[in-house]
């Protein structure tokens, strides 16, 4: 299908991630439906960016772990674009512990339920859609689920984040089957990025300079995502992986790996 025709929702692109992810797809070509709840002093510079690119785009605000406003913005993208091709769940809310501290039952609900059930209303409700145009869906999570609160992201994630991010692990798995044959599901889960638990964030400001550079060094290519690593790996598992559904690709700079250095080889016995 010709780019131009293709329609892709954008959750939390106000800034950061969403945003680049969205102005990436629009100067492709690809019209977006871009979806935002809070940071209303960036939407200036948002609109003004879409704007500039050209392509046509919608702009809605709905608070997603609000089931019915999930399904409002897929009905007024529908009503906007006639349809849903591409859906990128890129909607969470995970505390720093540096920021936040101990765990309040406010805070950890609003991480589960914007991480997980936010994530579920919406693709329930786009799934239809996605069905009739063939589409493809991209999950971000994060190596929280993975590595947890440990080592040097003891400062970084919170018990409850690290959860929910495994959580999504099982989300991504259920509705690529669900959604099979005609829907592929896959997940990209981030490591360090500029613009999520980097130094564009609050949390970082925080960390001294000895706990910003053990992150760092934990990390095997020595710095942290940038965005535009964030679009190309989104623009290959939509258009360059048709076989893969229900995959993890991992774009953490090899942080999962990393930590302790590889002892030289020994000379043996023999």
């Amino acid at each position: 299908m010709a780019e131009e025709n293709r329609v892709a929702l954008v959750l939390g692109a106000i800034k950061g991630i969403g945003k680049a992810v969205g102005l990436d797809l629009a100067r492709r070509g690809i019209r977006t439906s871009l979806n935002y709840f809070d940071w209303e002093e960036s939407l200036p510079q948002m609109q003004a960016d879409f704007k500039a690119v050209g392509t046509p785009h919608a702009v809605f605000r709905n608070d997603l772990t609000d089931c019915e406003a999930a399904l409002r913005l897929i009905e007024g993208t529908v009503r906007h674009f006639g349809r849903i091709d591409i859906l990128i769940n890129n909607i969470e809310r995970g505390g720093w512990p540096i920021v936040h501290g101990p765990y309040q039952p406010a805070q950890w609900d609003l991480e589960f339920n914007t991480t997980l059930r936010a994530k579920q209303w919406v693709f329930e409700a786009a799934l239809p859609y996605l069905r009739a145009s063939g589409g493809g869906v991209i999950n971000f999570s994060s190596i929280a689920g993975v590595v947890g609160r440990s080592g040097p992201t003891s400062l970084v994630f919170n018990d409850g984040y690290a959860a929910a991010q495994r959580g999504i692990r099982a989300l991504t798995e259920v509705w690529a089957r669900s959604a099979a044959p005609e829907v592929r599901v896959n997940e990209i889960m981030l490591g360090l990025m500029e613009t999520r638990h980097g130094p564009e964030t609050r949390g970082w400001g925080l960390l001294d300079p000895d706990q910003r550079q053990a992150l760092i060094d934990h990390t095997l290519v020595g710095r942290i995502g940038r965005l535009e690593d964030v679009t190309r790996a989104v623009w290959f598992v939509l258009n360059d992986a048709p076989y893969m559904t229900g995959g993890v690709l991992r774009l953490d700079g090899g942080y999962v790996l990393g930590g302790e250095p590889v002892a030289p080889m020994p000379p043996g016995v023999i």
